[in-house]
């Protein structure tokens, strides 16, 4: 995803087939991995989002099972279905069949946190330097990834946990339907500066469509800001009043 000289943002997403999202509780990790799966499927690519988050008991992408499915993508989770096995750490081992398949674009919701992440490892055979790669998302929001030095804490526990390296930073700052371009901007400054802390590049600055076209005016002069634009999916109705 890049920008044009008219600050079109064409979603390219050339990005590893298998695309490994971690991030710390209250990051937005499941929203933006449920939003890069939706407009991968939008892309007409076959498209699977693989639900390994057993450590958070909410906002779960298999949640949104029947919004996704209807959009083009297969959801994968554990063996009996959420509805009635929600809380139970119970993976299938159906989930290998979007990893194995080479013509597939699999998004891996994973963990919340290094110990949620740590089931990533059952499944480490898929997860080569080749085929896949592994993002962070971040919010500068967050108490636990407010600094730098927080931020790379974070980073070092998933990649000490997992065994993988973190190939690239999402900027996922907001305050849900209260969010502004400030904030995001304060997010990139913190994402830049974990970037510069560790050699990880900022890959994508997710911002709610509403502000797209304010924060595109505000960072024109910005070539390494590539803007991930996202629909709140994961917001049931009365958690927005």
């Amino acid at each position: 995803m890049h920008r044009t000289g008219q600050g079109e943002i064409p979603m390219e997403l050339k990005d590893k087939r298998i695309r490994i999202i971690v991030g710390h509780y209250g990051s937005g990790k499941t929203e933006f991995a449920v939003n890069y799966a939706v407009k991968m499927a939008e892309l007409g690519k076959k498209t699977a989002l693989v639900d390994l988050d057993i450590a958070n008991t909410y906002f779960r992408s298999r949640e949104r099972q029947a919004m996704l499915e209807e959009k083009g993508v297969s959801v994968y989770s554990n063996t009996f279905g959420y509805d009635i096995t929600a809380d139970l750490p119970a993976i299938t081992a159906r989930i290998r069949a979007p990893l194995e398949d080479p013509e597939c674009n699999t998004i891996v919701d994973a963990g919340g946190d290094d110990s949620g992440a740590r089931i990533l490892a059952q499944f480490d055979k898929y997860f080569t330097e080749e085929q896949s790669e592994m993002f962070c998302v971040i919010n500068a929001n967050r108490p636990d990834t407010s600094t730098v030095d927080k931020a790379l804490f974070h980073i070092t526990r998933i990649e000490k946990e997992t065994s993988l390296k973190v190939s690239g930073i999402v900027n996922n700052t907001h305050l849900i339907h209260e969010t502004v371009a400030e904030d995001i901007l304060k997010g990139y400054e913190l994402a830049r500066s974990v970037s510069q802390a560790s050699g990880i590049p900022v890959k994508y600055n997710c911002c709610v469509e509403r502000l797209v076209e304010e924060l595109t005016d505000k960072t024109r002069d910005l070539i390494d800001f590539n803007i991930f634009p996202i629909k709140l999916f994961m917001r049931e109705n009365w958690m927005n009043r």
